[in-house]
């Protein structure tokens, strides 16, 4: 019913003819994405605690977080609602970009869903087995980083783009374009997952990061900005602002939930499927090394995890951090689960300002 309606209102608004104006349709975008998710946040919550899709919460994890056990989790899928409806209504359904990253967005976020299935109807907090988890995510990454890297209109797509140098790119042909994409939507999407840990801390520097990328995708798509800022021009990227629009609004409406103490826990449905979309976006604007440079509270999780692994292994049960990922090495070292995302969200602020700097400074 959700879906014809939405599909019904968004012919009403095309009717309008305000397609043209990517910057309205992109803060209209935000404000539905917010207004769904703040709408339909506390039903879906009541249907999650009605069905008992409640948090399961490893036995190894700091204790702090046993009180936890029970809270409705896969409230992602409400975030993807919000996404899928909004852009069914201000997105440009002929634009090939947003459909790319709209279906990798689902496509993750299937993947997510199963492994949360998983934990919360088989009780099993380790959810769907690595292996498999990293085996679907590949497929989908894959299939996308193909696509783009044989669709690609002109050699400059095909670019790495180094930020804050004017003329220093380095071609990757089309092969290497697929392996890096590859890459960057798997590996962003694991990352923003295993972030996911504490109340409000993933989603936050996601509703930050995804902004941002609506404004390097509003450049690479409009011929006269991206000449006079010396980014590669890409046509029909700047739809991806409206998708960002979307995602960054539908975040902040579910943090409003997420929040601590938290009423609703976003779960792999709602990790995987984001840090895709963040990834895919910023493949496509050919921002890699940007999103790299703002998504660096993501990176340094995603570190912090194969370093300890790693390090265990080489040194037969030592470990460098007293638990990772990151924010638990904090939390067991003193910090309160507040202080901790706090904090991290203004390292979130300073890099995602040290990446939109890259768009002048050169």
């Amino acid at each position: 019913m959700l879906l014809e309606l939405a599909i019904w209102l968004g012919q009403d608004i095309r009717a309008f003819n305000v397609f043209g104006y990517i910057t309205l349709r992109t803060v209209l975008a935000a404000l539905t994405a917010l207004g769904i998710s703040f709408i339909f946040g506390p039903a879906v919550i009541r249907w999650l605690a009605a069905k008992k899709i409640g948090q399961a919460v490893r036995d190894d994890g700091p204790k702090s977080h046993l009180t936890k056990a029970g809270t409705p989790t896969m409230g992602g899928a409400l975030i993807l609602i919000a996404i899928g409806i909004t852009m069914l209504l201000w997105g440009d359904l002929s634009n090939r970009y947003m459909w790319t990253v709209l279906l990798v967005t689902l496509g993750f976020g299937a993947v997510g869903w199963v492994d949360d299935w998983k934990k919360v109807v088989h009780r099993d907090p380790k959810g769907l087995a690595s292996r498999w988890k990293y085996l679907w995510t590949s497929l989908i990454a894959a299939g996308a980083a193909v696509y783009l890297g044989l669709t690609a209109d002109a050699a400059v797509q095909l670019e790495l783009i180094v930020p804050f140098f004017k003329s220093v790119a380095y071609p990757l042909g089309a092969i290497g374009f697929i392996v890096l994409s590859y890459f960057v939507i798997n590996g962003t999407s694991h990352s923003v997952n295993l972030t996911d840990g504490l109340d409000g801390l993933a989603i936050m520097p996601t509703v930050m990061v995804s902004a941002a990328l609506a404004i390097f995708a509003y450049v690479a798509g409009h011929a006269g900005f991206s000449k006079y800022l010396g980014l590669p021009y890409i046509p029909g990227a700047g739809e991806l602002a409206v998708f960002c629009g979307a995602m960054a609004g539908a975040g902040l409406g579910f943090l409003w939930f997420n929040a601590y103490p938290a009423e609703v826990f976003m779960g792999d449905v709602g990790a995987l499927a984001l840090g895709a979309a963040m990834g895919t976006v910023a493949v496509i604007v050919r921002q890699e090394i940007v999103l790299f440079i703002m998504g660096g509270l993501f990176v340094a999780e995603a570190m912090s995890v194969m370093v300890q692994v790693l390090y265990f292994k080489v040194t037969g049960g030592k470990r460098i951090f007293r638990m990772a990922p990151l924010h638990h090495h904090y939390e067991l070292g003193g910090w309160k689960e507040t202080q901790v995302v706090v904090r991290f969200w203004i390292i979130t602020i300073m890099l995602v300002l040290f990446g939109l700097s890259t768009l002048k400074l050169r």
